[in-house]
């Protein structure tokens, strides 16, 4: 038989529900109120008092003149019954969650775009409400699934692909993607949408993500992708502005962040081609963290944020 260290004999042999009885039975000192207010039988609370007595080895509650009685052995186990049954029922009590008191490092994998959009429009909210969490950002990864189940991370930014190990997902919105190029530059002369050829006549700096080097606009234009002529390949496009503002290259960025560099750099934009579509943007996390209170609460308030 195995032997549950720290555990005594006794208590090894109690069932929990005998614990119960004996919470109420030293409450009330009477087997007809304990059957009522635990919803049972009288015979069925008596054969509980029986085999405490047994285990115990003391008869608890004793008859006088006046009903029943404690033992003194009886009024010794009232502190500790009740002390029992209160930690037992918080322990059962869902986990409660007072951002103010947070202390936690959120760790989320992001590229720059999915800080910009989601993660800094929600931290001045995120700052007044938890003073005492941060985040760390991380980079993204081509996939982040065993990241995300050892608890290394706790939440995805992503416009990547969903990885199929990731049980949940949270849509925030859809993107579609502009270029940049410096503001005397021929493609600046003609308004509107890039077609494909003329797209493809310009050399051009790449944004890659993960550590895979994924460029999504090679992706998305498939075996027109040959044709591009890429100068430069960078993983983060916070530089983007001092490359493409010097040089004949463009680069292709996610239409939010195009804009506000171009507003910041006196950069030209014009739409990318059509055939370079639009990313979903979503927030991915493990169902490790599913249920986790301030997982859920770090979720809403980013979608929160952005939707506002």
């Amino acid at each position: 038989m195995t032997r549950i260290i720290g555990v005594t004999p006794i208590l090894a042999r109690f069932d929990p529900n005998l614990l119960i009885i004996l919470a109420q039975l030293l409450r009330t000192r009477s087997v007809t109120r304990t059957a009522a207010q635990l919803r049972t039988s009288q015979p069925a609370v008596s054969r509980a008092l029986a085999r405490l007595r047994s285990l115990l080895d003391d008869p608890l509650l004793v008859r006088t003149g006046n009903g029943m009685t404690l033992t003194r052995r009886a009024e010794d186990l009232v502190e500790p019954v009740q002390l029992w049954l209160a930690s037992t029922m918080t322990l059962l009590d869902p986990p409660t969650f007072e951002p103010a008191t947070l202390e936690r490092r959120f760790r989320v994998a992001s590229t720059d775009f999915g800080v910009m959009a989601v993660v800094a429009p929600m931290l001045p909210e995120f700052m007044t409400l938890a003073p005492r969490a941060a985040i760390e950002i991380v980079p993204l990864k081509g996939s982040m699934g065993d990241e995300l189940a050892s608890g290394e991370v706790d939440l995805l930014v992503s416009g990547l692909d969903s990885d199929p190990s990731l049980a949940h997902e949270q849509f925030l919105f859809m993107e579609d993607f502009s270029c940049l190029f410096r503001h005397d530059h021929p493609l600046a002369q003609t308004p509107g949408q890039l077609g494909i050829e003329e797209f493809l006549d310009w050399p051009h700096v790449s944004f890659t993500v993960g550590e895979h080097d994924f460029d999504r606009v090679d992706a998305r234009l498939g075996v027109a992708g040959a044709r591009r002529r890429v100068v430069a390949s960078i993983p983060y496009f916070g530089i983007a502005p001092g490359i493409v503002g010097s040089a004949d290259a463009i680069m292709t960025l996610p239409s939010r962040a195009a804009r506000s560099f171009a507003a910041t750099y006196d950069l030209a934009i014009r739409q990318a081609p059509k055939e370079i579509g639009a990313l979903k943007y979503q927030l991915l996390w493990h169902a490790r963290t599913a249920r986790d209170p301030a997982s859920i609460w770090l979720r809403d308030l980013m979608a929160k944020s952005f939707s506002e």
